[in-house]
């Protein structure tokens, strides 16, 4: 098998009739490295294909936000399978068990998930392992290079990352099959059944959410990402590398939503930008953040279990906060003042309330938002808390490793070096107001956000 594929258990392929592929972080039928490996060995073994998807409401820091974007896009999954003859089930409840339950009931020989770095699902996983005796195969559908083949230790910085990616690109970036090739591979594998009906509007009406946080109207699914990617291509990756860090201008590509959610292959958009017609070094920056950053981040959750806590940090980092901890702080916010975006910075204040009413904050302005934090708490270790937890509850691309790592970077260090001396941040990287003033134009990023 291939070496995006990692056997979880020492169980073999058993003589059920049932292949199942449990779908969670990469919620799309194209494009699928997961799926295409389930259904290559329901074919090769005469099985028929089935996908599971387990809807946990209680999953750490998800709300309506998320949970009606995500559904959104299962609709699509659930009905576009359903044309090639695939079942797709959705299961509600913790996935440690409906996964177990389901697999005992049913006559099933294999099963695959998805990779994730992160511990909620790890978790699910071992605990899955330890209830069945089918084999349980493991694909990474959302690296370009595998994760454990990029590395095999936490990577001190992009610099180091850097070079091993760029050696393995070669032979992994390359096309998946069409989609007529998946059409004639899947159907071998599918078996009759009904076209799905609409569910999430459902499910939302239904289900115990928090509903603080509305949802957004941005488009959902698949069709909606691969739209989404065409816009980027033809309208903002031309002047991307200087355009896309500029908060006062809409120059990002906006698929962090469809990556996160993984309704858009981040091996398809790569190939698409690699032969798209825009200037090389816009393309290359582009890059450099859907490869080398993105993954880069999946490294660090994956061999770091203290990703999202104060004890994940560098230790020269812990070192110089604490010795700084002490230091008078000019202001002190509580968690509802920055929740409510109350703070006497209406820089500061912009960004928050980009971010609660849009889901995200602009990558740039991200970096002061959760700076800042640090310099407006009593502790480094409750501005990490507070960052995170305000990421994960508004970002609709929140929970993410790429979230986690961003709010390290800022606060603690993580991927950066020491840095000139300052109160409160000690050795860590500063940034403050002025500086965005030299950057962009700050008065129209806070008129767009008052």
């Amino acid at each position: 098998m291939s070496d995006r594929i990692t056997l979880l258990n020492n169980c073999p392929v058993a003589d059920g009739k049932l292949v199942i592929y449990w779908m969670s972080r990469d919620q799309r039928m194209r494009d699928n490295h997961a799926l295409l490996s389930a259904a290559q060995l329901a074919v090769e073994s005469g099985k028929k294909l089935r996908v599971l998807f387990c809807l946990h409401e209680k999953f750490p820091g998800a709300n309506l936000r998320s949970f009606d974007f995500m559904l959104r896009g299962l609709e699509r999954v659930a009905l576009e399978l359903s044309e090639l003859g695939i079942c797709f089930e959705l299961l509600r409840g913790e996935p440690s068990i409906e996964i177990v339950r389901y697999i005992r009931e049913k006559d099933c020989a294999a099963l695959f998930s998805d990779f994730d770095p992160l511990r909620v699902k790890r978790q699910w996983k071992a605990a899955v392992d330890r209830e069945i005796h089918i084999a349980h195969y493991e694909v990474d559908a959302h690296n370009i290079v595998p994760c454990r083949v990029a590395s095999q230790k936490q990577e001190y910085g992009a610099y180091t990352l850097r070079p091993k990616i760029n050696r393995l690109l070669p032979f992994y970036l390359h096309d998946l099959p069409e989609l007529s090739e998946q059409r004639k591979l899947l159907k071998q594998a599918g078996e009759a059944v009904v076209k799905p009906a609409c569910f999430a509007e459902t499910l939302l009406g239904e289900m115990q959410l928090d509903r603080s946080v509305p949802a957004l109207s941005i488009p959902s699914g698949e069709v909606a990402a691969l739209s989404a990617l065409q816009h980027f291509i033809a309208h903002k990756l031309t002047g991307y590398d200087k355009l896309s860090n500029l908060p006062d201008l809409d120059h990002q590509s906006d698929l962090s939503p469809y990556l996160h959610f993984g309704q858009l292959s981040a091996q398809r958009l790569a190939l698409e930008v690699q032969k798209a017609d825009a200037p090389a070094t816009d393309r290359d920056a582009f890059l450099e953040q859907l490869i080398v950053r993105r993954e880069h981040s999946d490294n660090f959750c994956f061999y770091n279990p203290a990703y999202d806590q104060w004890e994940g940090a560098p230790k020269w980092a812990q070192e110089t906060l604490q010795h700084h901890a002490m230091d008078e702080r000019e202001y002190l916010y509580g968690l509802s003042q920055f929740e409510n975006a109350e703070t006497h910075d209406p820089l500061w204040n912009a960004a928050q309330v980009q971010l609660l009413r849009s889901g995200k904050i602009h990558g740039y302005m991200r970096m002061y938002w959760a700076k800042k934090i640090l310099e407006w708490t009593a502790t480094p270790q409750e501005a990490l808390r507070i960052a995170i937890l305000l990421n994960d509850k508004y970002a609709i691309d929140g929970r993410d490793p790429n979230g986690y790592v961003g709010c390290q970077w800022a606060i603690c260090g993580v991927h950066d070096r020491a840095w000139t001396t300052r109160p409160v941040f000690g050795k860590i990287r500063f940034m403050n107001d002025k500086g965005c003033k030299r950057k962009f134009d700050v008065a129209k990023y806070m008129q767009l956000w008052e």
